[in-house]
């Protein structure tokens, strides 16, 4: 161990959010435009090999969570591979991912033998009209299907839920019923303005409005204890198998604790999902520079960190904001 990552503000940042492709399957209207989309070139993704040696660096430093993203983490070849790999790491103590769904009963298999069993899927929608407007893709069927698989081998399933006043609010209170029999929790998050557009009208339903619609419906909740560090603010109905949280993803009241730092599939470091790369450590890696030295570059840019996400989006408010398949959410 050569130290721990921490920032001006006291916070440690033990948590890496690593995006390993750019590229998705799906084409939901709150990442990405439906066409014109210029893909990164391979030559220009981190290879594997650096994927790996890059984490061993912030393993050294301190890292104790990785989480793997895209894109769809799924579309990129070898992805199982490259998990097995990660696995391997005594000093990494747990592994999740992000995904829309597109995992493969084998894949399914392969992640349970390599321990890893958290995993997050994106799903705005219940219904199989309202899913395919969002994510112009008429799968619904083989999504539900994964997460029922998902529950079934006993993995921990978290469904991450963007919520449009204009879209699938109607969705909410299916949600919430979904957690009756299964053992699953809901995550209802505010829409954030990372839609590769450049234009963004900020959510009329924010944290507040949700829970107060939520709680006209089910008036007994109950809290549930949020864990360390944790972006949502949970609760569960009595008697419900599974729990729903709601993360103010726009509002970001959840700064102060913030533990996490992004790498992007092109080596993109963000110590705030909402500001500028604070380094890339791709470039400096190929520039053939010394491991002491990508060590400083990574102990230095994660130090100068933000008090929170507003202070990082001031950083960039003249630069447009990046599709959400290349920032890794």
């Amino acid at each position: 161990m050569k130290g721990t990552l921490t920032d001006s503000y006291g916070r440690t940042l033990d948590y890496l959010r690593l995006s390993v492709t750019d590229r998705c399957n799906f084409r939901c209207y709150y990442c990405m435009p439906e066409e014109g989309i210029d893909f990164v070139q391979r030559k220009d993704l981190l290879s594997y090999e650096e994927l790996d040696y890059l984490c061993t660096l912030f393993l050294s430093l301190g890292v104790k969570k990785i989480r793997i993203t895209g894109g769809e983490p799924f579309v990129r070849k070898g992805i199982m591979g490259f998990l097995t790999q990660l696995s391997r790491h005594p000093e990494l103590k747990e592994i999740t991912l992000t995904s829309n769904g597109s995992i493969s009963e084998s894949q399914i298999k392969q992640l349970a033998t390599l321990g890893i069993r958290k995993i997050n899927i994106s799903l705005d929608s219940l219904d199989r009209q309202r899913f395919y407007e969002i994510t112009r893709r008429d799968r619904f069927e083989e999504v539900f299907a994964c997460i029922l698989n998902l529950v079934k081998e006993g993995f921990l399933v978290k469904l991450n839920c963007v919520v449009d006043g204009k879209k699938n609010t109607q969705d909410i209170l299916p949600f919430v019923e979904l957690t009756k029999n299964q053992p699953i929790s809901v995550r209802f998050l505010e829409e954030m303005p990372f839609n590769g557009t450049g234009k963004f009208v900020p959510p009329t339903w924010n944290h507040i409005a949700l829970f107060d619609y939520i709680k006209q419906h089910y008036p007994d909740l109950l809290k549930v204890p949020d864990e360390k560090n944790s972006t949502s603010v949970n609760y569960r109905v009595p008697g419900y198998a599974g729990s729903f949280g709601i993360i103010p993803a726009f509002s970001r009241t959840f700064c102060g604790t913030c533990n996490r730092i992004r790498l992007s599939a092109t080596g993109e470091l963000r110590t705030c999902l909402y500001g500028p790369p604070v380094a890339n450590l791709r470039d400096v890696l190929r520039s053939g520079v010394s491991e002491g030295a990508l060590i400083e570059e990574i102990v230095r840019a994660v130090a100068r960190k933000e008090k929170d996400g507003f202070e990082a989006e001031a950083q960039s408010k003249k630069i447009p904001k990046k599709s959400m398949s290349f920032l890794g959410g």
